[in-house]
């Protein structure tokens, strides 16, 4: 038996039952600083001796990885593990395991949430009251529009069976599409550039891998329909956050919601404080229901890989 990291916020902060697994099995478990994103050098202090990391989304590189020198296991409570050097995860044998699907639900809804506020301006609304004012921004119903979504695994159909029940058509982009998916007959797979330019939502939900360039640019957006909205739950590094910025300036595109960020907190900027940009501090999967999931499926996939490697 060792030691376990565990490192997500919303497991140092409030911690979670299904972390007890861990003590039962014999485990030692430790902590970074509570609720935030552990840095390197915090990292580099805990992590020797650990044979096993319940990870966040904290960055993890090539030189934290050389002081873990135990390590057999990082298990994610997500999925993305983009912020993971898997290559130096791969020379060091080290598995890197994810929580497949446990906060789609989650993620889904505030896509969906987020889309409503959009078209409704409510925190444009809720903004102007608060500070004394009346002033009403006129919005659009979602009956009969198109929600367009690149990438339709589990998060991607759940959002898509929301906006069907909102009356709206729905088209979907997937590197591997599923035939067997017809949820009805307003839903259709189609290439990327149709969604984009045949749709007045575009929702993203599609995986990114660090270095590649932003699936929104420039181009993206001048095949986006005039005054079309633009969602992003996905990974920051999707979205070409300048090229979003023109748009919106040059009246192209009618609003951005991300919850998705580079740096977290994001640092201030003219694109983050435009009035018609919503965000949202990456709470995609931090509701009850998705942490308590995810916890459970990462403590599982942990304990099942360090039984197996003794």
């Amino acid at each position: 038996m060792g030691r376990i990291l565990v490192t997500p916020r919303s497991l140092t902060r409030g911690g979670d039952p299904a972390l007890a697994l861990l003590e039962k099995a014999g485990h030692e478990v430790v902590f970074c600083t509570p609720g935030k994103a552990p840095g390197e050098a915090e990292l580099l202090r805990l992590l020797p001796g650990c044979v096993g990391w319940l990870a966040g989304v904290e960055t993890i590189t090539d030189e934290v990885l050389r002081a873990a020198g135990d390590l057999k296991v990082i298990s994610r409570n997500g999925t993305g593990v983009d912020s993971i050097d898997l290559a130096a995860c791969g020379r060091r044998s080290i598995a890197v395991l994810r929580a497949e699907g446990a906060n789609a639900r989650g993620v889904a809804e505030l896509a969906m949430g987020l889309i409503i506020a959009l078209v409704r301006s409510i925190p444009f609304g809720d903004a102007r009251m608060k500070a004394g004012g009346w002033e009403r921004r006129m919005g659009v119903e979602l009956e009969g529009k198109a929600l367009g979504l690149i990438g339709c695994g589990r998060i991607g159909r759940l959002v898509a069976g929301f906006g069907l029940a909102f009356g709206m058509t729905v088209s979907a982009h997937d590197a591997r599409p599923d035939p067997s998916f017809t949820p009805s007959p307003g839903f259709r797979f189609a290439p990327r550039d149709d969604v984009l330019g045949s749709s007045d939502v575009v929702s993203l939900h599609c995986p990114y891998s660090p270095g590649e360039n932003p699936l929104v640019d420039r181009e993206a957006l001048a095949r986006m329909r005039k005054g079309s909205f633009l969602v992003n739950t996905a990974r920051a590094g999707l979205v070409d956050e300048e090229a979003v910025l023109e748009a919106l300036e040059e009246g192209r595109i009618g609003g951005f919601a991300t919850d998705v960020f580079e740096k977290e907190p994001p640092l201030p900027g003219r694109l983050y404080s435009h009035e018609r940009v919503i965000l949202a501090p990456h709470v995609g999967g931090y509701t009850a229901e998705s942490v308590a999931r995810a916890t459970r499926a990462a403590v599982d996939n942990l304990l099942a890989a360090l039984a197996s490697r003794g």
